[in-house]
């Protein structure tokens, strides 16, 4: 099969709460006459991101069309779970002209371009491009790395040390393997933080690459789409932490998804999000909650303590039970006091 007959994908990868649902929404209302499928994966049972993108399902994007694969990592999942769906997605009446893939926050991305080698798809598919969401603000104040120099003058000192979080691992995997860098959330980052941001990018990326700017995902779909860069072939030119082995691992990452009954005030909920960003180093919470005397569904999406939440619709025919999936690093999860202060 010719390459200009394959369907081309773009990975949109980023760290948890970098804006790739806002992007993807975005890019949904610029298909320009394309016709789209989107598969979403998510950590934890409960599917936020895919009930989002539902909701802004269109004639180009329809529902049947958006796929969730939660509970799982896609990349570590191939053979079940990937492969499956992206024939299902092949297979629909009306074949997607492009289909975009947006992989959980925790997700390493070279793995999963190596799963377009596999037979049963190699053939029929293109990786068109990787793109990376950075969170410019949280860049900015050195959420990854706090002095990137510093560490590198350390590394060639003593080859010995490891200075890398788990953290940081994830967003240099996800920056080395891209074909373009979107800065979200420029508004909030302001010059100087765009400018911070944009350092520390370049420092970490293995290659010069396209680096922009982003608010409330708004970017032409010209600009991400269409990029050709069959990422697939380009392998060796995304270096990654987790290269030399046959898979990774997830386990300095805990997901605990907390049943919630309604609440009074959301602003009692957002405090303690909060809190628990600070007590308990929460990385990021997602999910609905219901709110008495509200016959809308409170969504909630905060990373660290940036709380954002919003009525997005009717409870209609679902029960009024409201759950929030909540991310942390292994080492800091304690699910007894994460309960207490959400009032669950």
């Amino acid at each position: 099969m010719s390459d200009l007959s394959k369907i081309p994908v773009t990975v949109i990868t980023g760290f948890l709460g970098a804006g790739k649902t806002t992007l993807i929404r975005h890019l949904m209302t610029q298909s320009n006459g394309r016709r789209l499928a989107v598969l979403v994966n998510e950590f934890g049972t409960v599917g936020v991101d895919g009930d989002i993108l539902r909701s802004c399902a269109i004639p180009d994007c329809p529902v049947e069309n958006i796929v969730e694969l939660a509970n799982g990592c896609i990349c570590c999942t191939v053979a079940d779970d990937f492969i499956p769906t992206i024939e299902a997605l092949m297979a629909l009446p009306e074949r997607p002209d492009h289909i975009l893939i947006e992989t959980s926050g925790l997700a390493l991305p070279k793995p999963l371009l190596k799963a377009f080698d596999w037979p049963a798809i190699r053939s029929k598919i293109t990786v068109d491009g990787v793109i990376a969401l950075a969170d410019a603000e949280a860049v900015a104040a050195g959420t990854f790395a706090s002095d990137v120099d510093a560490v590198d003058a350390q590394r060639r000192a003593d080859e010995s040390l490891d200075h890398d979080t788990p953290l940081s691992e994830v967003f240099e995997d996800q920056i080395s393997c891209a074909d373009i860098i979107l800065m979200s959330k420029a508004d909030l980052a302001g010059a100087e933080g765009l400018a911070k941001a944009r350092a520390v990018i370049e420092a970490e990326s293995p290659r010069k690459i396209p680096i922009l700017e982003m608010t409330e995902g708004v970017i032409d779909a010209n600009v991400v789409l269409g990029l050709n860069a069959k990422a697939e072939d380009d392998l060796n030119a995304r270096p990654s932490h987790h290269d030399g082995h046959d898979d990774h691992e997830h386990d300095d990452f805990d997901t605990i998804v907390i049943p919630m009954p309604e609440v009074e005030d959301p602003q009692t909920l957002v405090v303690a999000i909060e809190r628990l960003a600070t007590e308990q180093h929460i990385l990021r919470v997602k999910g609905y909650v219901a709110v008495s005397g509200k016959p809308m569904r409170l969504l909630v999406q905060a990373v660290g303590a940036r709380v954002r939440h919003q009525f997005d619709r009717p409870w209609g025919s679902d029960a009024r039970q409201g759950a929030l999936v909540v991310i942390a690093e292994h080492d800091h999860v304690n699910e007894a006091k994460i309960r207490e202060a959400l009032g669950a």
